[in-house]
């Protein structure tokens, strides 16, 4: 591709006529312009787009920061997918395009949050994978750059968009769904490393508990990687308790499928012998053996209206009243299914 140099050599004039010409700038006439045009074309350039940017201090670009977790199993596609294709279709009727920026396991995201603020890689971010106490909120907050998060936090106030599912009441629905087919002992698995949505779900789980009477049994809540092999490694950990459950709910897909994977290894049969339910359902679900009952996120509708509440906040994109703050829990929809 020819740079910007080349051009200005080949029809020899100055750079900062081709650059005007480039940007239709008025001060340059309509037959130098189209002479610049037609060579560009021929040349094959390529404006620099960073460069540009930072001369225009904005980069029409929105980073999605995606924390990838430890271990051999990354989760997250079949659920971020759908939440990606309706936040990049809402961004792009304002013109802007999405970036995903991916995280190296343990850092979480860090310094390559930083690198996006501080080089302006983009003119908001996203961020996931929300925790109880978040220091990346914190930094994002102080830099005063705009973002949203899908999740709540204890970190930042409401002084950023913050859209969540409600773990909370899916928690509560699911005891007591449990409840209801004659469970008492019911184990409860969530992801570890602080995530916020966790500690929402064990609210709920703890709350509804309590309600129908039930002791809240230590042993029968369990932590692990947000994968196959988080949920394969807590199972049997549960089962091994001297009073075992009969009953696991597990806060995602994955666990849920590795901890299947477990009880049939212990020769459980998952849906008969132990009644198996997820927080947050995903095609995963309705194809495995028995299907599983979950709770049912609308995914794409989530990325548009997270996409609507980032630009309402930003000052290029609010409408007449001003940015707005916006913060919004969806609930979760019961899919009842074989498992349970």
């Amino acid at each position: 591709m020819s740079s910007i140099h080349d051009l200005a050599r080949h029809l020899n004039i100055s750079i900062g006529t081709v650059s005007r010409a480039l940007n239709g700038r008025a001060d340059v006439n309509a037959e130098t312009r189209q002479r610049v045009l037609d060579a560009a074309r021929r040349l094959n350039y390529s404006p620099n787009q960073s460069g540009r940017n930072l001369r225009r201090g904005a980069t029409h670009a929105v980073a999605f920061m995606l924390q990838p977790h430890p271990g051999d199993q990354q989760y997250g596609e079949p659920f971020f997918i759908p939440f990606l294709t309706g936040l990049q279709a809402q961004l792009a009727e304002s013109g802007l395009d999405l970036i995903v920026v991916m995280g190296a396991p343990g850092d979480y995201q860090h310094e390559r949050l930083r690198r996006v603020v501080e080089t302006r890689w983009a003119d908001a971010v996203v961020l996931a994978w929300t925790r109880r106490e978040d220091e990346r909120i914190e930094y994002l907050t102080q830099a005063g750059f705009p973002f949203a998060t899908l999740g709540r936090s204890r970190s930042g106030g409401k002084s950023y968009p913050a859209l969540d599912l409600d773990f909370e009441k899916a928690g509560v629905d699911a005891v007591d769904r449990l409840v209801a087919r004659g469970h008492r002992r019911i184990a409860a698995v969530r992801p570890s490393l602080n995530l916020n949505f966790g500690y929402l779900f064990l609210a709920g789980y703890r709350k509804a508990l309590r309600r129908h009477g039930l002791e809240v049994d230590p042993d029968l809540i369990g932590a692990g990687f947000i994968n196959e092999a988080g949920g394969y490694e807590i199972t049997p950990q549960l089962m091994g308790s001297s009073n075992p459950p009969t009953a696991i709910i597990f806060n995602n897909d994955a666990m849920a499928l590795g901890g299947c994977r477990a009880l049939v290894e212990m020769g459980l049969k998952p849906g008969h012998d132990v009644a198996v339910t997820v927080i947050v359902d995903t095609a995963l679900c309705r194809y495995y053996s028995p299907a599983l009952t979950s709770f049912r996120p609308a995914l794409e509708p989530l990325g548009r209206r997270l996409a609507e509440m980032l630009l309402a906040s930003m000052p290029s994109f609010a409408g007449p009243d001003g940015p707005r703050i916006i913060r919004e829990v969806w609930p979760l929809e019961l899919v009842a299914r074989d498992s349970d």
